[in-house]
């Protein structure tokens, strides 16, 4: 046997991967498909009458549908250069008395476009399930800190206050529209059907004698046997149209901008020592600075996103190529690019959980930070407080100004802390509130309605666009890095 380290592995299958996603674009499952796409096509013509078609043929194709030669279709395939037919070949030996009834009708893209299409739907489904359970735990998260003051930024410069619950709401929200975006994409996923080398069905006209309706039969009961009743595509040249490929990448690179942008939030709230990712008790942050804690998870998740947003771009141009009836210059593109978006969607969206799942909040760290800053922020309260006093609004305001940059000299000039509340105690203008002071500057007072703004969107948003997935809700589990 080979060695296995001794070649190129995709780290995508090798190192990252789920078992289930991996699975889903394995050999065994896109031949394994390829002969129940077979057997439904052969118990198809069979049930409308075409002559030739036994049960014991049937029989032979059932019980083999997963008793694949590899060597056999490999060696066929290199004599051939054709991998239908390899396995066409292949099928044909484990079950001979359907050796001469296998691709009856059918060109190559019966097989590769349908099969391409039930795989694709199988990754969505698991992917849409992972996103849903990413949903539930950060909305939980958000309801968690739904009160909790923290600093807003905006050009990554401090600004008013906000809430850490609040913040994790725009995360959550964004993730509900690629939820959309995703169970529309799989539940537009149609089946190529029964439609002949060209589209036209030509081969399958002459094989029911010129019976239109027993074609257009045909077309309805295979996509009904393998899972896509009535979603047939009325039209197609050779292949599907390679649109569908680009709607249902499109989906899993917006999540990837989605996934990019809350990574990278966290990577700068980590930084300021607010919010941490889970950091495992043995883990190592820097093989020589021993005392650090990198936000690895989500440099991960920023770095696999960034892969996943650019592969749209591979079924965008693949789309645009695909000459009259069809090229074959999609193969090999497709067979990359879009197992690597699902593939790269699954690592990402596992690793997102684990992240959100153990997020950890500083909240005395938050309240340093708002100290230091809140104090500018809290001067329109003092002026208001002033004027409920009988103050004048513009003599405050000079007051205020000249205070204010002499507080931000000692901080900006001198490196010390924000003095401003101790200088406006200190100023005998404002001493009519000076016994207000503590009160203006409750950090609760600065962040709007931000507590009520979650509740709002969970109970009317969240909750709503989970209910369908309530069973998957039900049984989830912790996400599991191998790494």
């Amino acid at each position: 046997m080979s060695d296995p380290n001794a070649k190129y592995q995709s780290p995508l299958t090798s190192r990252y991967a789920s078992a289930e996603m991996a699975a889903n674009f394995s050999n065994n499952k896109r031949f394994g498909t390829w002969r129940r796409l077979w057997l439904r096509l052969a118990q198809a013509e069979q049930r409308l009458g075409i002559p030739g078609i036994s049960d014991e043929a049937l029989a032979q194709m059932e019980a083999n549908l997963d008793n694949i030669d590899y060597d056999v279709a490999a060696a066929e395939e290199k004599r051939r250069r054709h991998d239908v037919m390899a396995h066409v070949h292949a099928f044909g030996l484990a079950a001979p008395q359907a050796a001469g009834i296998i691709h009856l009708g059918a060109t190559s893209c019966f097989v590769t476009d349908n099969a391409d299409l039930i795989i694709f739907r199988d990754a969505m489904d698991l992917l849409i399930e992972k996103l849903v359970v990413v949903v539930d735990s950060l909305a939980a998260f958000a309801r968690e800190q739904r009160a909790q003051p923290t600093l807003g930024f905006t050009h990554f410069q401090p600004a008013q206050l906000t809430t850490v619950g609040k913040r994790a709401c725009l995360w959550v929200q964004e993730l509900l529209w690629d939820l959309r975006n995703m169970q529309r994409a799989r539940d537009d996923l149609g089946f190529r059907g029964v439609k002949g080398t060209t589209g036209t069905q030509a081969s399958f006209l002459a094989l029911f004698e010129g019976q239109h309706d027993k074609v257009e039969e045909l077309d309805a009961l295979v996509a009904q046997l393998s899972g896509f009743a009535g979603k047939s595509y009325p039209v197609c040249g050779q292949t599907y149209s390679r649109k569908v490929d680009v709607d249902f990448v499109a989906a899993l690179a917006s999540f990837g901008a989605t996934a990019h942008r809350i990574a990278t939030d966290i990577r700068l709230l980590a930084n300021l020592k607010e919010l941490e990712e889970p950091f495992e008790k043995d883990q190592i942050g820097s093989s020589a600075m021993a005392y650090k804690r990198n936000p690895m998870r989500s440099e991960r998740i920023c770095s696999l996103a960034r892969h996943l947003m650019v592969l749209v771009g591979d079924v965008l141009q693949t789309a645009s190529v695909q000459w009259l009836e069809r090229s074959l210059d999609d193969s090999a593109n497709r067979r990359i690019s879009i197992p690597e978006a699902c593939l790269t969607a699954d690592i990402v969206l596992a690793t997102l959980q684990n992240v959100v799942e153990g997020l950890v909040v500083y909240p005395q760290v938050i309240a340093r930070r708002i100290r230091s800053e809140l104090p500018f922020m809290a001067t329109e309260n003092f002026i208001m407080a002033m004027v409920r006093k009988g103050g004048d609004r513009q003599e405050c305001h000079e007051q205020i100004r000249v205070l204010s940059h002499e507080a931000a000299a000692v901080v900006k000039q001198q490196g010390g802390d924000n003095d401003l509340i101790e200088r406006v105690r200190r100023c005998a203008y404002f001493a009519p509130i000076r016994d207000d002071l503590d009160a203006l500057l409750d950090p609760a007072t600065f962040i709007g309605r931000a507590p009520e703004q979650v509740d709002r969107f969970l109970r009317d948003f969240v909750e709503p666009a989970l209910a369908p997935y309530a069973r998957v809700i039900a049984r989830k589990k912790p996400a599991e890095l191998s790494v």
